[in-house]
């Protein structure tokens, strides 16, 4: 249930990246000739023009884009903290709602109200799907024992690269048959009816779950190490928030969210506008990376549980090699595809490469969250989210602005910042990050922190 939800909000969230591509007319500033500009047909002229219904240059598609992460950003922490009060099943379900009906209305409000009425709709999209991550983390603590969260992290959570695949190469047909407005119509109609299946068949906890077996029951709150939520303390807000390994996790978060958002959002731009590619083959190659992250992810997250219980690896080791791996890779690919010129076939395939090296990120990170704390996993999911989703306001309107003409020199430079911030993110979290269970997280010494500050309080005062 995790998984599919996931993938749906990705599919409308990513919806918009091949879209936008058909949606708008593109010329270049520069009219001089560019030795690093791929050639689009055979003739003496590098300027090229696309047909598009809107007339929104780079910079303003990039403010389009990153819009969305306006809203995502300001609803993390709060959608975090709703789902471990009112559960997930109602937050999601809320969320599914808002961002389904947002992304029937696309075309509409394009049309009426242009690129300010698009920005605004697209921050509601964000607002809606704020809660996703820490909701999906609270599901998650809900639902596994401590030794199987590697592998139920990686089904869960790369649903977001199986959305953003299906997004890719579907969108990618249906604009070639359809038109732009087709990919919002169908994926916010999918939105509708899958927000009826959830609200159906989904609960909350193994406790109010009418069908699970007994002994299942038993096993997974035995051995999940989470404290009902009406038990639990008031959230020690001070400690997380000067936690150490939070904060690894935090600027790890950042670095891997640069590099996804790079791709996610700008691929399509970049393979369009640089190496000149169909809409069709636009949208296959665009989602090739994620299918491949998908994999991978799914793949490691079975691999490290293995790690960890049969060849007895310390949990903070394998967590930290995971998301090594994640950031290694991608940055060696990205640079890689960026010096491949404009052969398409190599291009193609280092950014598929990198990118899928990153799908152990997810059962690394994901995996490390619930390792520090199961009780406080949807608001520590919240923090780090809300942070790092930063990423996704700056990095879409930074490429914009460092891509004014889209050459294959300002493509370039966009990819050797992401080389930078992905190996600067990981060697932090190296020396910041572990797996071991923090204070914070057990109930009774929670309290006894409130009530040493209270007498420190009553002694201040005094």
């Amino acid at each position: 249930m995790g998984c599919v939800t996931i993938t749906l909000e990705y599919l409308q969230r990513s919806s918009l990246n091949i879209a936008i591509t058909e949606m708008t007319r593109f010329h270049s500033k520069d009219s001089k000739i560019d030795a690093n500009t791929c050639p689009f047909v055979r003739n003496n002229t590098t300027i090229i023009q696309y047909p598009g219904e809107f007339d929104w240059n780079e910079e303003t598609q990039g403010l389009i884009l990153s819009s969305y992460f306006w809203g995502y950003v300001i609803n993390h922490l709060p959608g975090g903290l709703l789902a471990e009060k009112w559960g997930v099943k109602s937050v999601l379900g809320l969320s599914i709602f808002i961002s389904s009906s947002a992304t029937l209305t696309t075309p509409i409000v394009s049309r009426t109200f242009g690129s300010w009425g698009l920005i605004c709709l697209r921050i509601l999209v964000g607002l809606a799907q704020g809660p996703i991550y820490p909701s999906l983390t609270v599901l998650m603590s809900n639902w596994s024992s401590s030794n199987e969260r590697g592998r139920l992290g990686a089904i869960i959570f790369t649903g977001a690269y199986l959305g953003n695949f299906l997004s890719m190469a579907i969108s990618g047909l249906i604009i070639s048959y359809l038109g732009w407005t087709g990919v919002f119509y169908i994926f916010g109609g999918i939105g509708i009816v899958w927000l009826i299946i959830w609200m159906t068949i989904y609960h909350n906890t193994p406790l109010e779950h009418p069908y699970i077996k007994e002994d299942e029951r038993n096993h997974i709150t035995t051995t999940s190490g989470k404290t009902c939520y009406k038990d639990l303390p008031p959230t020690p807000w001070i400690p997380i928030l000067t936690s150490v390994p939070v904060w690894g996790l935090t600027i790890s978060l950042v670095g891997h969210s640069w590099s996804v958002l790079t791709i996610n959002t700008d691929l399509p731009k970049y393979l369009k506008n640089i190496l000149h590619i169909s809409v069709k083959a636009n949208g296959i190659i665009s989602g090739l990376p994620h299918i491949g992250m998908w994999f991978f992810s799914i793949f490691s997250g079975w691999l490290i549980d293995l790690m960890i219980v049969k060849f007895r690896w310390g949990t903070s080791l394998v967590r930290k090699l995971c998301i090594t791996v994640a950031s290694v890779g991608p940055a060696i690919g990205i640079i890689a595809a960026s010096y491949s010129g404009c052969d398409k076939t190599l291009a193609t395939v280092f950014f598929v490469f990198g990118m899928t090296m990153m799908g152990s990120y997810i059962p690394g990170s994901k995996a490390i969250t619930l390792d520090n704390s199961t009780n406080y996993a949807g608001i520590v999911t919240a923090l780090v989210g809300t942070i790092g989703a930063i990423s996704g306001i700056v990095t879409p309107y930074l490429i914009g602005v460092l891509t004014p003409n889209s050459t294959l020199l300002e493509w370039r430079l966009v990819f050797w910042i992401s080389f930078a911030v992905l190996l600067g993110s990981n060697t932090a979290f190296l020396f910041m990050g572990t797996a071991s269970a923090q204070w914070w997280n057990d109930p009774d010494q929670v309290r006894n922190y409130f009530k040493g500050k209270k007498k420190i309080d009553k002694k201040d005062t005094s």
